[in-house]
Order: structure tokens, then C-alpha cells, then sequence
């Protein structure tokens, strides 16, 4: 079989290459095309562009950045996506609004395709190890066929049934991942301003029940200083904002979410966006200044 594969960011060049190594057949393409020449040296096919990928694949991975970005690629609503789709399957892989992917799954069906959802958990370095969760949604001989083409990615598969409900599973994970994360930094300020040893702050944490993979990574990068990227601050601002909205439409309060969603959009703000999402320790620290500035002035 040959797999289509679009969009080769910080998330689908790792997995592109871990499919490449497990002896896939991958046909790539990338708007920018430095990631997708990448690919061809490790020996993929780079198509000249999107329809070149399906015509040249039975099923076709997408991990594209946003519903925009989805929408302009695939040329929703026009001939040119009807005639792509037809009798192939779309796997959207991306984080995006439940809703978008139910609407998306329709116009495949439309249009005479089969579509999964398949978003992952997992950043980075996770991704480069080939150790990511996959939750898997659709159609149940979707599900069957699409499974074995996604197994090189990670360390499980797991199907959650219909279209909409891998990605509502992705929204519940995240909350976890960026409340924990972003209480991992406040807990380390708060420590670093009292004038704490911050490795052993650190070595209390690791040894301790709090502990696991995603609070050593962190912890690393905020005792080096080390923002590079492993899941981009403004892609966690997104995900924030699609938990904080589905909460909504389903009447739900998201108190700690919405804490979070504020700091990073904050980060944002303030140009931390392309940086790993330990970089909401800066809207922290920007807090505590105000705070301290607002003080002295009452005082």
C-alpha cells in the first residue's frame, strides 16, 4: 500500500520518517518545501502538490495545522476536492473542533471517500521515538483498515468510535497535559522566587508520586532555559481554546482550563508563540511584576 502524507511540521515530519522506516510506501507534500525535500532523501515520493498525493495514494494522512489550513489544502467545496477524495480515505490527524471534523467526514462521504480521525498524543521527542497514542475514530471497517497503516506511529492505537469522539478524547488528554504542565511551571516559580535550590526542588519532584515523562521534560527545559520547541506555546494556546469552547457548547465549567487558556494566550501576546510551552513561565513572571509594581504604587 502507499500512504499519502500532508503536512510535515514539528509533528508530521518525525512521523512521516517513522512510517518511511517501518518500510511504508509515502508519497509527501508540504507547503513549504524544504521539509518535504527532507523526506524525499530519506526515501519518500514528493508530490508536486496535493492532488498529486491522492492520486498516488489509497489512503492519505493529514497533519495540518488548523481548519483553515485544512480548508485552503483540500480546496473544500470545489470539483478539485470531489475528484481527490473519490474512493480514497482521509485520515485528519490534526487537532481541530470536533465539530469541523464531523462536517469534514461528511463532505468526504459526499464526494464518494472514506475518513477517519486520528489525532495523536504526544509532542515532539515522543513522536520522533515512535511512541505516540493514536486515538482512532470512525466508521468500524475504517477503523479496521486504517489501523495497521497508523500502528509504526506509536506506542497504541485506540479506537474511540465515531467521528468527533478521538477528538473530544484528544481535548480531555490536553486538558490534563496543559493544566498539569502549566501548574509545573507556577509551582516552579514560586519556588525560584523564594530562593529555593532548584535541583532539589527538582530531585523532590522526581522522586516523588507527581512524577512522569512530561514533568522531567519540562522541568529540564525550565531549570536550563531552554524554550526550544517540543509543543509549540501558541499550538497549546489552540488547543486551550478548543477545550474552553467544547466546554461551552456542552455547558461544562472549565475554571483551570480557563486559567491556562489566559496565560498562554498572554505568552502569545507577548511573542513567546513559536517556542516550547514551558515559555507560559514568562506570562508568570509578567504577572508577578505587575503584581509587585501594583504594590509599590499602593504603597
Amino acid at each position: 500500500m502507499v500512504v499519502g502524507f500532508v503536512g510535515l511540521g514539528v509533528m508530521g515530519r518525525p512521523m512521516a520518517l517513522n512510517l518511511l522506516r517501518s518500510g511504508t510506501g509515502l508519497v509527501v507534500w508540504n507547503r513549504s518545501p524544504a521539509a518535504a525535500e527532507e523526506l524525499g532523501r530519506a526515501g519518500a515520493r514528493v508530490a508536486a502538490d496535493v492532488s498529486e498525493v491522492f492520486a498516488a495514494a489509497d489512503v492519505v494522512l493529514l497533519m495540518l495545522a488548523s481548519e483553515e489550513v485544512i480548508h485552503d489544502v483540500l480546496g473544500r467545496g470545489t470539483s478539485r476536492f470531489d475528484a481527490m477524495v473519490a474512493n480514497r480515505t482521509l485520515v485528519h490527524m490534526g487537532t481541530t473542533s470536533p465539530e469541523f471534523s464531523v462536517r469534514l467526514s461528511r463532505d468526504v462521504a459526499r464526494a464518494g471517500g472514506r475518513y477517519a480521525e486520528a489525532p495523536v498524543s504526544g509532542s515532539r521527542p515522543v513522536a520522533e521515538a515512535a511512541q505516540l497514542v493514536v486515538m482512532l475514530a470512525g466508521d468500524e471497517g475504517v477503523r479496521a483498515a486504517v489501523s495497521p497503516v497508523l500502528q509504526p506511529l506509536g506506542r497504541a492505537v485506540v479506537e474511540t468510535g465515531g467521528v468527533g469522539s478521538a477528538l473530544l478524547t484528544k481535548l480531555a488528554v490536553n486538558l490534563f497535559l496543559i493544566t498539569q504542565v502549566t501548574g509545573l511551571v507556577e509551582a516552579f516559580h514560586f519556588a525560584a522566587e523564594h530562593g529555593l535550590d532548584l535541583e532539589t526542588f527538582r530531585r523532590v519532584v522526581e522522586e516523588g508520586p507527581m512524577v512522569s515523562t512530561v514533568a522531567r521534560a519540562k522541568l529540564a527545559k525550565l531549570l536550563d532555559g531552554d524554550y526550544e520547541v517540543q509543543a509549540g506555546a501558541a499550538d497549546v494556546l489552540m488547543n486551550a481554546e478548543l477545550i474552553v469552547a467544547a466546554g461551552r457548547r456542552a455547558g461544562l465549567a472549565t475554571p483551570v482550563a480557563d486559567v491556562c487558556r489566559d496565560l498562554f494566550a498572554e505568552a502569545v501576546a507577548d511573542g513567546w508563540g513559536d517556542l516550547d510551552m514551558a515559555v507560559v513561565l514568562e506570562a508568570v513572571r509578567e504577572r508577578s511584576r505587575v503584581r509587585r509594581v501594583g504594590a509599590a504604587v499602593r504603597a
